[in-house]
């Protein structure tokens, strides 16, 4: 079930192995913690199902999303990380060391634990959204849409998430859909101003997507007007999915603190819990910016104070 032998007690386990896991586990492994990462349901993270990567620092061509993540792990393994395949389903974090659970009935015991299991897009459950994503589907204006200059595109979605990803959009689409299943919004009134009197921003509200269209690429949505029952299709090549991130932390309900919306919180300026010991990085802490760089550098700060945590321990 893994590519090296789990110890009897780690020094410290990381939990996934997209942006914010790998950082961590390079600068863990570079300063001789020998960390075990458990990769989780998503190998790599959300990259693994972007197509064009252009805003990493250090790739002037691009890279693609797969391949980057494969750059990190082969950086990770290089240092002595072991990365063990499986799903954690039950944490035990009264006392330390550690106890985690592995959905193979195996059990980790830790030192330390960063949590790096990122967060998830919340999409409207279409067959079409998972055929085509990475093929004009996305759900990070931020990521993708410079690809989409003067090209028409498609946002779904009615709060501030939304409003902030269709005016975003306008700085390189030629039009921007913006569809809504309600006739009002759920944003904050500024960000709606900003959204309704853009000009380059359609709004269709009481329609609902129904469908995504085209096979190879996004060639337009299937939108229904839930008032009068009517059906249309709108050319567009862009499909942006703006109805919110769920963070991956439900297996820390009973454990951690965390908001209402399930994003663990942290000590301000570093990456620890309220539990010492316990470390978080990545998008399971961050609500707003959501970027696979900002989700390195809170890999390498989770490390860094994990490091320090176990020196101050006299367990290094």
């Amino acid at each position: 079930m893994s590519e090296k032998q789990i110890r009897e007690l780690e020094n410290i386990v990381i939990l996934g192995t997209g942006p914010a896991g790998l950082t961590a586990a390079i600068y863990a492994a570079r300063a001789n913690m020998e960390p075990l990462c458990v990769e989780g349901f998503q190998p790599g993270g959300q990259l693994t199902i972007t197509s064009d990567v252009d805003n990493y620092p250090g790739f002037p061509e691009g890279i693609m999303g797969p391949d980057m993540m494969d750059r990190f792990r082969k950086q990770a393994t290089r240092f002595g990380t072991r990365i063990t395949q499986g799903q954690v389903t039950e944490v035990d974090l009264n006392q330390r060391p550690f106890t985690l659970k592995l959905d193979s009935g195996d059990s980790i015991r830790t030192k330390a634990l960063i949590i790096a299991t990122g967060a998830s897009a919340k999409w409207l459950g279409l067959e079409s959204e998972k055929t085509l994503q990475g093929k004009g589907v996305s759900a990070c204006a931020t990521c993708d849409g410079f690809f989409f200059r003067d090209q028409n595109v498609a946002v779904v979605g009615g709060g501030d998430t939304a409003m902030e990803e269709a005016t975003f959009l306008t700085k390189f689409a030629s039009k921007v859909y913006l569809i809504h299943r309600r006739d009002r919004f759920r944003a904050s009134k500024i960000m709606q101003e900003k959204a309704i009197n853009n000009k380059k921003i359609e709004i269709l509200w009481e329609s609902e997507v129904i469908d995504i269209l085209g096979t190879e690429s996004v060639e337009g949505v299937q939108v229904k007007n839930l008032k009068t029952g009517d059906v249309k299709n709108i050319a567009v090549t862009g499909y942006f999915s703006a109805i919110g991130h769920k963070p991956n932390t439900d297996l820390f309900k009973n454990s951690l603190k965390m908001n209402e919306a399930g994003y663990l919180e942290i000590v301000k300026g570093t990456a620890k819990t309220e539990v010492a010991g316990v470390f978080v990085a990545g998008d399971a802490a961050d609500p707003v910016y959501r970027q696979a760089v900002t989700a390195a550098g809170t890999g390498c700060m989770a490390a860094i104070d994990c490091e320090r945590f176990l020196e101050g321990q006299g367990e290094l």
